[in-house]
């Protein structure tokens, strides 16, 4: 059966209209919007001959469970990605790179690290199942159409998963502040898994014991750890870097 929800906001609708038109069933915009956002998504969904209602914001509360949808929401169903993991690394032209994310529960996060996997490149976002954020409507909106180009995949068992992507070639690069080795330090030019853990409690025993490698960011402050979005773009930054001085 095909599953459908709603995502909500002005990014994520409008990206949502743009790439998968034939995924949105209708779209809800909020009656009082008439400023130049609301009049482009309009001529947007007449393009794509995609139904747009007009109704109040507290039905468009009720929908969203939010009061923070910007006036807009799309009642979509899952988009087009490969069925599997492996489908989609079999098909690559170029070294896989993949973000692992262990237990991130602040859809926030996982929203932006969506949206830093799609500016550096990344093949495929991978979680676990239980115990951390999935593919909710404040995810779609923080990861401003992220959640949309970047093939999401949540496991049942993510060191089983690790294990799985080490036999097909992948290096499993975990990131944690006590390792020994530092992140400018490392060649980045192979297929390569990074694995980053969940806020303020780390990647779990398992999954660490799992990693090939353990890195960590180099830092000069007195803070002792980042966000976990922002740790996942500088370690792909600085893999899309040396890739693109390397070819």
């Amino acid at each position: 059966m095909t599953t459908s929800h709603y995502i909500f906001g002005f990014h994520a609708v409008t990206s949502r209209l743009r790439q998968h038109p034939d995924s949105i069933k209708e779209i809800y915009l909020d009656t009082h919007r008439q400023d130049q956002r609301a009049r482009d998504l309009i001529k947007l969904a007449e393009n794509t001959s995609t139904r747009l209602i007009l109704c109040d914001p507290d039905r468009l509360g009720r929908m969203t469970g939010t009061v923070h949808h910007q006036g807009v929401a799309a009642h979509v169903t899952k988009t087009h990605q490969p069925a599997t993991l492996e489908d989609l690394l079999e098909a690559l032209t170029e070294p896989a790179l993949l973000l692992v994310l262990d237990g991130v529960q602040d859809p926030h996060n996982l929203g932006a690290c969506l949206r830093v996997a799609d500016a550096l490149g990344v093949h495929a976002v991978i979680a676990p199942k239980d115990r951390a954020a999935g593919l909710t409507a404040t995810v779609h909106k923080v990861a401003s159409g992220a959640a949309d180009t970047v093939p999401f995949f949540a496991v049942t068992n993510l060191a089983r998963t690790l294990r799985e992507l080490k036999d097909m070639g992948i290096w499993i690069m975990g990131t944690t502040a006590d390792a020994d080795s530092s992140l400018d330090d490392m060649t980045l030019s192979g297929p390569i898994a990074w694995v980053l853990g969940a806020e303020g409690e780390g990647m779990r025993r398992l999954t660490r014991e799992t990693c090939d490698q353990l890195v960590r960011i180099p830092m000069v402050g007195h803070i002792e750890s980042l966000n976990v979005s922002v740790s996942a773009g500088i370690c792909l930054f600085e893999t899309y870097r040396q890739r693109v001085h390397n070819t």
